[in-house]
């Protein structure tokens, strides 16, 4: 579903993504990991078509993102870590107007509209300005949108920033059931707990470069660390090890 073929991003002399190659299949959590600065969000950026690439390609769905954009979106849906939203709409106007976009009917954006707002608990505030919600409720309106529109490849940067538990429990079970149900689906977090418990396939980017891709459990093959957990297998390949000399002092 998402094929990234030698994939490169330069910032005059700063290379952010270093020729980085990745497929993620449909019915697939994908994780991707790293530091900051690792290249994470530029990566993100090219998938959605939103940043043109030095060089290499990314195909979705067998559409070229940079050759047949209009395609390959129709297919995408996308969670950001802050959603952007027009504020001065309802949220279902809001929902209404994202059905139009993608060309769903009025029968269908009510019956699905109502459906995933009830699922993300702002049935009630359906006709409340976004503008009045928190960052959290903003973001379930956007995840209420992308769901409504049941996309093939769901692309999210950091989807659980601002959620509180229930929400991020709620948007957690959606990701597992649309899995089942064949989404594609590839996930930026810095949670590794999440990343650990959801993933079926994990890639860490360093400095531009993949430097693991796999199951949790051959990454700690990877790492020679078969016992350790996934923080302590991110942190010996992200050179982070140094993080737990810290702790230690500080329990001292």
């Amino acid at each position: 579903m998402i094929v990234i073929d030698h994939l490169v991003k330069q910032y005059g002399d700063h290379i952010a993504v270093n020729d980085i190659s990745l497929e993620i299949k449909a019915g697939e959590i994908f994780g991707f990991l790293g530091p900051n600065g690792a290249g994470k969000t530029s990566t993100i950026k090219m998938i959605m078509g939103l940043s043109r690439p030095t060089s290499g390609s990314i195909m979705i769905d067998g559409h070229d993102i940079q050759k047949d954009p209009g395609s390959a979106k129709k297919v995408l849906g996308y969670i950001p870590d802050r959603p952007i939203i027009y504020e001065k709409l309802t949220a279902w106007e809001y929902m209404k107007f994202i059905a139009g976009l993608y060309g769903i009917d009025d029968r269908e954006c009510k019956e699905r509209g109502n459906k995933y707002l009830e699922i993300f608990e702002l049935a009630e505030w359906s006709h409340e300005l976004v503008g009045n919600f928190s960052h959290g409720m903003k973001q379930r309106l956007n995840l209420s949108a992308v769901f409504m529109r049941n996309p093939k490849v769901l692309i999210l940067d950091e989807p659980l920033v601002g959620l509180d538990p229930r929400g991020a429990r709620l948007l957690k079970e959606m990701l597992l059931t649309s899995r089942n149900n064949g989404m594609c689906i590839f996930m930026s977090t810095h949670i590794l707990e999440i990343a650990d418990q959801m993933c079926d396939r994990m890639a860490i980017i360093v400095k531009g470069n993949i430097i693991s891709v796999g199951t949790a459990d051959e990454l700690k093959q990877q790492a020679h660390a078969p016992e350790s957990g996934l923080e302590q297998i991110f942190l010996r390949l992200t050179g982070g090890e140094d993080v737990e000399g810290i702790v230690q002092e500080l329990k001292e």
